[in-house]
């Protein structure tokens, strides 16, 4: 239609030119070409009128063409369309009946499920009430409220229980006594008998001999400022009394003692005491401190056979050369669980390279104990783990005081190995007083547990015999009270070994002839 509009508006277009044409040449022309001027314009106009019906026609012809096609294509399409539609209806008509089918099969269920739910409620209401009768007649017969008879099957039960535990725990206890305790002695004794390390005990406070009691008043110097240049660079007090030709030195830091010691004996052996000597020979007994805590962790690893420690924690065990703990050096002390501990892992067929590094490190924390907070395993293990210890080492470490649950073997051995070094006659020692209260108080924990007549702490407190009152204590609970005991003696004090608890229950009858 568009074109045909086009032709059309040509045809005008090219009418009204024509006009224009003819209309100024008549103007210009003369009168005697007036004539011949309005036939050529005569034939132009029909010329073109028949040329713009001839283009009207075959844009009309062209127009109904495409409009043919048009058509066509649209029916074609509005019949694929149709057939899609028909096939869409076709397929929600058969969903729909399907959704119907289940719905009604969901109807049915439900109206199924609604019977049975009812016949459930009603069985389980007449079960309650044939319960409640027989309840009742239990009640009856009985002469016991449902209360009282529960709490007397409860109390039945477990007086049962405990009976029945007591006896397992007892045979359990007796049959793993007869199979491990020979055979844990003969690794103990083995394991010492390879390792024999000869026990001295040491002093925790320094005594200096002087040449003369002149020589007193020259290390307090003028106005005191030789003594107080002393313990101001060493942080070490020297403590001068009426004892004889001697001067004592008195730290919490044992190295800090030690170089105060070298440094007051180079100090008497040069005779020159005043404050700038006094700095110069602290700086060399610092050095040879420092000297000698190196050489002695390195002897510690030469003799245990390790290799890999960490050059600080090497250095750390030096420090314990100046460490004592009751009376005994702290490093020989390492060296010797290393030893027992290695010793036990082998005769046990496992790793004695681990337990025996776990050994050697397991009191690494009481070398700078005094400088940090915390307990020495806590600062123990911190120092392992910052020098990148193995995990097994760390927890031998953790675990050879019991503060957590040893999980290995190797920490196991550890454990045994501290307490065999520590109880060994002559290792350690620990002040009268210090020992009367903690006999006291293994009595006094043992004589406040009900059941229990009266101990005895003997043995040096190694032994806690305890004798029963029969009538309140028989012979299966005297198992678990003696484990009761020992876990309190465990939580209450601290102490090297262990404590044997020997349970004693005894029945008299006592009567006369006459």
């Amino acid at each position: 239609m568009e074109l045909i509009i086009k032709l059309i508006i040509v045809g005008v277009v090219c009418l009204i030119i024509g006009v224009a044409v003819g209309i100024l040449y008549r103007k210009n022309v003369s009168e005697k070409t007036i004539g011949s001027a309005e036939q050529e314009a005569t034939r132009i106009i029909n010329d073109a009128i028949k040329s713009g019906e001839t283009k009207k026609r075959e844009a009309i012809l062209e127009a109904k063409d495409e409009i043919l096609k048009a058509r066509t294509e649209a029916d074609r399409e509005i019949k694929e369309r149709r057939n899609e539609v028909q096939k869409t209806e076709h397929r929600l008509h058969q969903k729909e009946e399907n959704l119907e089918r289940k719905t009604d099969a969901m109807e049915r269920k439900n109206e199924e499920l609604t019977r049975k739910i009812a016949q459930v409620q009603k069985t389980q209401e007449e079960s309650e009430q044939i319960k409640a009768e027989q309840i009742a007649t239990l009640e009856r017969l009985s002469g016991l409220t449902r209360d009282e008879a529960k709490d007397y099957l409860v109390t039945s039960i477990e007086n049962e229980a405990k009976h029945d535990a007591a006896v397992k725990l007892r045979e359990i206890n007796q049959k793993v006594k007869d199979e491990a305790e020979t055979t844990a002695r003969e690794l103990i004794a083995t394991a010492i008998q390879r390792f024999s390390a000869d026990q001295v005990s040491e002093s925790t406070v320094s005594v200096v001999p002087l040449p003369n009691d002149e020589m007193k008043g020259r290390i307090i110097g003028r106005e005191g400022r030789n003594i107080r240049a002393l313990e101001n660079l060493t942080g070490v007090d020297l403590i001068i009394d009426d004892t004889p030709e001697a001067i004592t030195l008195s730290s919490f830091d044992p190295v800090r003692r030690e170089v105060a010691r070298l440094s007051l004996e180079k100090l008497i052996l040069d005779g020159r005491i005043h404050p700038p000597r006094i700095n110069e020979m602290v700086q060399k007994a610092q050095k040879e401190v420092d000297q000698i805590i190196r050489s002695e962790g390195e002897r510690a690893i030469f003799e245990t056979g390790l290799h890999g420690i960490h050059p600080e924690l090497v250095r750390l065990l030096g420090r314990l050369h100046y460490r004592t703990s009751y009376g005994q050096n702290v490093l020989l002390h390492s060296i010797e669980v290393a030893h027992i501990a290695g010793m036990l892992a082998s005769e046990l067929g496992i790793d004695p390279t681990l337990a025996r590094r776990g050994g050697l490190l397991h009191d690494i924390g009481k070398a700078v104990d005094q400088e940090f907070e915390g307990s020495h395993v806590t600062i123990g293990v911190d120092l392992a783990k910052k020098y990148k210890e193995s995990p097994a080492v760390v927890h031998a470490i953790a675990a050879h005081h019991g503060d957590v649950e040893a999980t290995t073997i190797e920490a196991c051995l550890v454990q045994a190995a501290d307490a065999i070094s520590a109880a060994r006659p002559g290792a350690r020692r620990e002040n009268y007083e210090n020992y009367i209260k903690r006999l006291e108080r293994l009595e006094e924990i043992a004589n406040t547990t009900p059941g229990v007549e009266r101990s005895y702490a003997i043995q040096a407190g190694r032994e806690l015999c305890i004798i029963v009152k029969p009538e309140e204590v028989n012979d299966d609970n005297m198992t678990l009270l003696a484990r009761d005991i020992a876990k309190h003696i465990e939580e209450e004090l601290d102490y090297p070994g262990q404590i044997k608890i020997n349970m004693v229950r005894e029945t008299r009858a006592i009567e006369y002839a006459k």
